[in-house]
């Protein structure tokens, strides 16, 4: 390991490619609520997160994995439709905590047009809280239905799409 009085050792965080510090401060410069959006290979996690200096407090959070429990979902959660759904959730619970504004937060994921990232972005547009974004980037809405998978899958999405809403 080097060592000198020139020698800086920068952030476990940073050196493990976890967070980008730079890009954090300035959302939290906005002063709005973070969306957090991140997914694993079977999941996706949508949260709403205020900042405070004893540490972040997260607001309503919501998970792929809801979907199955509480409404009974039974497609895969690997799809961008579920993934839709989880915002809707997600920005359900969070303007029922009182939650109006937020900026989007996709930590280190590339942000490549119509991903699952950018369907729960919609999910929580569509529950009815203000984020800044590009239409561009945001996925069709035969793919957010499910349409490219399976014919079964477009009639539970905009069931379940009522569910949520409807507070079911």
């Amino acid at each position: 390991m080097s060592q000198g009085p020139r020698y800086h050792l920068k952030p476990r965080r940073r050196r493990e490619g976890k967070t980008d510090y730079r890009m954090r401060l300035a959302l939290l410069k906005s002063g709005k609520p973070r969306i957090v959006v991140r997914r694993s290979l079977n999941n996706i996690r949508v949260q709403v997160i205020n900042y405070s200096e004893q540490g972040d407090i997260v607001v309503a959070s919501a998970m792929g994995s809801d979907l199955v429990k509480s409404y009974h979902w039974k497609h895969s959660m690997k799809t961008t439709s579920a993934a839709y759904l989880t915002g809707i959730l997600a920005g359900k619970r969070a303007k029922d905590a009182g939650i109006t504004e937020g900026v989007l937060d996709i930590g280190r994921q590339v942000p490549t047009k119509g991903s699952k990232v950018f369907a729960a972005l919609q999910g929580v547009l569509d529950a009815g809280i203000d984020i800044p974004h590009s239409s561009e980037k945001l996925p069709s809405k035969e793919r957010i239905l499910g349409k490219h998978l399976d014919d079964s899958i477009e009639k539970d999405v905009t069931s379940m799409k009522e569910k949520i809403i409807g507070g079911k």
